[in-house]
């Protein structure tokens, strides 16, 4: 990946004339958390994270199966701004280019209506799965134990040992409770309705609260499929000769082929995104309901009518953010209270970094 020019904004370097430095809490491990701990973390700043998932990579999460791997968030990312590139160029050879640089876009009948590609734009993954990414980044925070995965931080307020600060009430995946305190900020890289959440039960009001209440962020059903007889001598694939589509079907909104990222096993694997409208109208529907639903959307449109060797399914209670913030983070300085995440200005992964990064420029 050749990098762009970076931009010549400021940098962080912190030194004994800036004064202290100071003890960050961020809740949330995901691409807007990492990327806003990491850059905290190399200003020379104290950072913990805690994040109530197993591992670090939030939207990029990645499930693995006896057939290989599946990708059920995010599919792949785009690099426009030169600090991502930047940061990108830390972790050589771990993203690829992936060959769905071309988009098909499909009517609901499941043909070909447009194959669009971005002048210029290619699009990537990282391998072996793509929150390979974030938990490359998030290693050193994990290695110096400021990294607390399977930890829910269930209450936020101030530390009476010292009433400017806060302190965090976790509890753990089993069941135990933790406290810790002494954090001269806290920084909120969750979707906005669960930092909203969080502050509700918390019974904080930050000067920004408010600016929340317009966001917007769609659920999604993710279907995942593995045909493992499509391995045998003189087949590769099945289906469609393409490798990602947009669809107009009013069940499905994104197709992949998941063997045909790189860095990938080859046994023919396919994720499968219920549209906003469809996954939001069915939200607390039965899975087994919904997967049989998804898998006759998925055979309308790719033609595939074989029996899937392994079917799983994933709801994402807050996938795609349609309508946004419309600026790059939330922070008061006072209180040291913050919010991030790619919500404040799509939903593209490089939006949750550049959220993350600059919520940690302000904050620092």
């Amino acid at each position: 990946m050749t990098a762009p020019r970076p931009r010549s904004s400021k940098r962080l370097k912190h030194s004994a004339s800036d004064g202290p430095a100071r003890r960050f809490a961020i809740v949330g491990a995901g691409m807007a958390g990492i990327a806003c701990a990491r850059t905290l973390a190399q200003a020379g700043h104290s950072v913990t994270v805690f994040e109530k998932a197993p591992h670090s990579g939030g939207r990029t999460a990645a499930l693995d199966s006896p057939f290989g791997s599946f990708d059920t968030g995010a599919q792949y990312f785009t690099v426009r701004d030169a600090r991502f590139q930047q940061a990108l160029d830390t972790v050589p050879g771990l993203c690829r280019a992936w060959s769905a640089t071309t988009i098909r876009v499909l009517d609901a009948a499941g043909r070909v209506a447009t194959a669009t590609r971005t002048p210029g734009e290619a699009h990537w993954v990282a391998a072996p799965t793509m929150d390979a990414l974030v938990q490359a980044w998030a290693q050193p925070l994990q290695a110096d134990n400021r990294l607390h995965t399977h930890t829910a931080v269930t209450r936020i307020e101030r530390d009476p040992m010292r009433t400017t600060a806060w302190q965090l009430h976790c509890e753990t995946l089993g069941g135990d409770t933790h406290l810790h305190g002494g954090f001269d900020a806290v920084l909120l890289t969750q979707p906005a309705p669960l930092s909203q959440a969080l502050l509700l039960q918390s019974g904080v009001t930050p000067p920004w609260g408010d600016a929340m209440a317009g966001i917007d962020i769609a659920p999604c059903w993710t279907l995942m499929l593995a045909f493992a007889h499509a391995v045998h001598p003189g087949l590769t694939t099945l289906g469609p000769q393409w490798n990602a589509a947009r669809s107009t079907h009013h069940r499905i909104a994104w197709l992949a082929r998941e063997s045909s990222k790189p860095g990938r096993k080859q046994i023919e694997r396919w994720t499968v995104q219920a549209s906003p409208a469809w996954s939001l109208e069915h939200l607390n529907d039965d899975a087994a309901r919904v997967q049989g639903k998804l898998i006759k959307a998925f055979t309308e449109v790719t033609g595939i009518r074989a029996t899937p060797t392994h079917a799983e399914l994933r709801r994402w209670r807050f996938a795609q953010t349609q309508k946004p913030l419309g600026q790059s983070f939330l922070w008061d300085a006072a209180t040291g209270l913050g919010a991030c995440g790619d919500w404040c200005l799509g939903h593209r992964l490089e939006d949750a970094f550049v959220s993350g990064l600059e919520l940690a420029l302000a904050a620092a």
